[in-house]
This record gives C-alpha cells, sequence and structure tokens, in this order.
C-alpha cells in the first residue's frame, strides 16, 4: 500500500507541460486551460518547470513566466513546486530565489551537470542550496540527463539532516527505489516519488508517495483513478488502469526515430494530444526540438481515440 506520511507532495504530481505560441512566446491561455484541466482530473499537486515542461529549453524570462501564471491559476488548490535546474549551485540558488518571489510551496533541484562531479560534491550541492532557501526541497533523480546517479545513503543521508524533504525518482532503479523508501520510511514528512509512469501499481504497493507522471498531461483523470485504486488496496483495478495507461504511452513513439531524438517524439506527441483535446491552443515544442508531421499527429490521434479521450 502507499504510505500516508503526511508531506509537501503526495498521489498524483504532474509535471505540466509548457504551452507555447507559433513564435515560441509562453500562451498564457493555455497554460491556464491545461492547469484547469489537470486541476479537474484530480490531481494532488503540480510540478512546473521539470523535463516534460521542456525547462532545459527555456530562458529565464519564460520560466518566471510559467511560475506567474501557475501559482495565479492554481491560487493555492493543490501544491505547487518549481524546477530550478541548472548546471550549478549558484545559478540554481538564483532560480530558487525567483520561484521564491513568484510564491511556490518547493523547489526541485537535480544534481549539478556538465562538468563531471564527485558525490562529495552533489551532497555539498544540496547542503549550500538548503542554506539558501527555507522552501522545501525535493530532489530529482535523473541520471539520463544528468549523468550522476543520487546515491540511496546520499538521499537517506540528506533527508534525515532536513536537507531534502522528498525525492522524485526518475533513474529505473526499482531495486534502489525500494531501498530508498525503507531507509526514508521513518523520517517524518518525507516523500518518495516515482517518475516511471509505467509502474505506478508497483510503486505504490511498495509504500510511494506518489507518481509525477508526463502523461499525467494528457489523462489526469486515468492516473488519480490508478492511485486511487491502489491506496484502497485494490490490486486488480490498479494493474487494469496502469495497463490502459501503458497503451496509451505508446504514443510517445508517434515521432520517426530516423528524424527526431525520443524527446522531440515524446514531448511533441503530449502536446499534440493536449491540441487534438482541445486543452492547448498550439502543439509547438521548444527549438531546437523537431515537431511531429501530420502523419505522426495522426498516429497521437489514433491513441487517444483508442483510450477514449476524444469527444
Amino acid at each position: 500500500m502507499a504510505s500516508t506520511t503526511p508531506s509537501l507532495l503526495s498521489g498524483v504530481v504532474p509535471p505540466v507541460c509548457t504551452p507555447l505560441t507559433p513564435d515560441h512566446e509562453i500562451d498564457a491561455r493555455s497554460l491556464e486551460r491545461l492547469i484547469a484541466h489537470l486541476l479537474d482530473g484530480g490531481v494532488d499537486g503540480l510540478f512546473f518547470l521539470g523535463s516534460s515542461s521542456e525547462v532545459a529549453f527555456l530562458p529565464d524570462t519564460h520560466r518566471a513566466r510559467v511560475l506567474e501564471i501557475a501559482v495565479g491559476a492554481v491560487a493555492g488548490q493543490v501544491p505547487v513546486v518549481a524546477g530550478v535546474i541548472d548546471t550549478a549551485t549558484m545559478r540554481v540558488a538564483a532560480h530558487i530565489q525567483e520561484a521564491a518571489k513568484a510564491g511556490v510551496d518547493g523547489v526541485v533541484a537535480t544534481a549539478p551537470f556538465y562538468t563531471r562531479t564527485h558525490p562529495a560534491e552533489i551532497e555539498r550541492h544540496f547542503r549550500l542550496l538548503r542554506a539558501a532557501t527555507e522552501l522545501p526541497i525535493i530532489a530529482y533523480d535523473l541520471p539520463v540527463s544528468v549523468h550522476s546517479k543520487l546515491g540511496g545513503d546520499l538521499l537517506a543521508r540528506l533527508a534525515a539532516d532536513e536537507v531534502i524533504q522528498g525525492v522524485k525518482d526518475s533513474s529505473g532503479d526499482e531495486g534502489g527505489f525500494r531501498r530508498l523508501l525503507l531507509a526514508t520510511a521513518e523520517t517524518p514528512g518525507f516523500s518518495v516519488l516515482t517518475g516511471s509512469e509505467l509502474t505506478v501499481d508497483t510503486a505504490a504497493f511498495m509504500g510511494a508517495h506518489g507518481v509525477v507522471p508526463g502523461l499525467g498531461n494528457v489523462d489526469p483523470h486515468g492516473y488519480a483513478r490508478l492511485w486511487d485504486a491502489a491506496r484502497r488496496g485494490d490490486m486488480a483495478a490498479a494493474r487494469a488502469e496502469q495497463q490502459r495507461l501503458i497503451a496509451l504511452f505508446g504514443l510517445v513513439d508517434a515521432g520517426a526515430a530516423e528524424r527526431m531524438g525520443p524527446g522531440s517524439s515524446a514531448l511533441g506527441a503530449f502536446k499534440a494530444a493536449l491540441y487534438l483535446r482541445g486543452i492547448i491552443d498550439h502543439p509547438v515544442t521548444a527549438p531546437p526540438q523537431i515537431p511531429l508531421d501530420a502523419a505522426e499527429v495522426a498516429t497521437v490521434r489514433g491513441y487517444i481515440e483508442r483510450a477514449g479521450l476524444l469527444g
């Protein structure tokens, strides 16, 4: 069963996509509609400026605008956390200051990246961030992009010392995920969330506090049903919903591998699905990502039609 330990983040916390206009400005009206769609879907929190938000592609002015819109639109209905992802400590600390001014409830930080970083430097990074803010800090374990795995012993130590208040684990290391849950089980208010959206039922029964699913932008109601079933201990219902979402997740491969990377395909598919559902005005992704063509968008349409998401 999923833990019921009180924490800043628990349940379904989608990493919110960032709608853009054709000239790559923030599409405020679409973002507000997307937030309303997610809240209507029964989510328990919202994570802005994460990987599915294209944070690595956005200039600082765009980041600030996203948080301004987000905090206003959510209006305290659920916790809002902001990615403060950047290469090194001083840059991340500057993003934290801006996020705090925007009024977010917490921040999400990775290990430093670009340069090769020793575990001692990663630990120092998080401790310096703790000294720089009173906001809760969620550590983001994302080795595929950051090229550093956040070790379980390090995370447990930072949790015990109240340096971090949670972890979003997108490492794909299910054994390490379970060991982290065990190592932090007695840490009050600490949350461990999975970023592996295809194994949410398994993570919930391990004792995870929640899930951060990119696909939750497209189908927040489905993830809310999945999490509710897992929380009730209804393994059959959780498994059935998870399997439906696994089928829907096939849309991330809509983009042809010979002409674009997997990130362009996945983020383009999420935005195409939101566009086809009438939630955002434009399925535009930030450059240098390659947009889906008409045939690829039609493939996305097939997935969401089969999932019953087009009225």
